[in-house]
């Protein structure tokens, strides 16, 4: 128990800066503290923190050692909390990051079957297209759709999507449908703006990968906005799947030169790894899973729409 007190300990004062602001944390005074961080050393042989007038900071020693302590703690809380999550029933407030459109369109139904399904569980659902912080901010889930840049996350993949080029008819027979990539440059486009980069489409088609600039009078940041605006013929648009397929679906739009921005792009529920997985988020990240299949309902209707 002593052991597991100074690695705790140590955590603290890396996380703080200080013995102050770690004792402060721990309810502890700075003695007790220094002490600990004194012992610990002391026991190891080794030097494991930087100390100065103004701040410490661990020795290149001591930063090796700290991972691998979040680490050991963090595998204790979780085999503790695996024992407690058995015994409780998913109860409580989520609260749950999703991006705009996906949230908005294919989510909020799913949430309403959820909570139907769990009475005793409230949500508090944020929609917003920026990465949001976890753990800074205090949501317990996130949806993300793209590449994962945070490593410190779990995340449990529940879909795929694909991003198409899609055009109202009534714009395709009015300027007429482009035949080959290149031709997007000379076409009305919408640019996406809630990226860096929105006038530059990196796209996959029969001719291999190609970079293009294009250009257009209608700047946005909303995927559904992109959609009304080309069902409106107002020009070519690059969205996801999961934005359009019910447009799709009706004829409303459709999609041009079978152009792929990335194969595909995963959609994945992630949540902090200090949190593990609560039963109240188990049981969403299931629910889920088995809402949105194997292959969801915006991935098929491309099957039902060729060019």
């Amino acid at each position: 128990m002593d052991r597991f007190q100074d690695l705790e300990t140590f955590i603290r004062v890396v996380e703080t800066g200080g013995f102050t602001n770690a004792a402060s944390e721990l309810g502890l005074s700075k003695s007790v503290v220094s002490r600990r961080i004194n012992d610990l050393e002391n026991r190891l042989g080794a030097r494991l923190l930087n100390r100065t007038t103004r701040r410490l900071s661990p020795t290149e020693v001591g930063q090796a050692f700290y991972e691998r302590c979040k680490r050991i703690l963090a595998d204790v809380e979780e085999a503790e909390a695996a024992v407690t999550n058995l015994q409780t029933a998913p109860r409580g407030t989520l609260r749950i990051s999703a991006p705009t459109s996906l949230g908005r369109i294919h989510l909020a139904p799913i949430l309403g079957e959820f909570m139907r399904t769990y009475p005793d569980i409230s949500l508090d659902v944020s929609l917003n297209d920026r990465f949001v912080d976890l753990v800074d901010e205090g949501y317990d889930l996130a949806i993300r759709v793209g590449h994962l840049r945070d490593s410190s996350l779990i995340a449990a993949r529940l879909a795929s999507a694909r991003r198409i080029a899609i055009a109202s008819p009534a714009y395709l027979a009015e300027r007429g449908e482009p035949q080959t990539l290149a031709e997007l440059s000379t076409h009305e486009c919408i640019v996406y703006t809630a990226t860096d980069g929105g006038d530059v489409w990196r796209l996959n088609g029969a001719e291999g990968p190609k970079t293009i600039r294009i250009s257009g009078r209608v700047h946005t940041n909303d995927g559904e906005v992109m959609c009304r605006l080309a069902m409106a013929g107002h020009g070519i648009a690059v969205v996801p799947t999961f934005v359009c397929d019910e447009l799709l679906r009706t004829g409303q739009l459709k999609v041009i030169l079978s152009t792929v921005l990335e194969d595909e792009v995963g959609i994945y529920a992630v949540y902090p790894h200090s949190r593990h997985l609560s039963p109240k988020v188990r049981a969403l990240v299931d629910f889920l899973k088995l809402s949105i299949g194997p292959k969801p309902a915006w991935e098929k209707v491309l099957d039902d729409c060729p060019d």
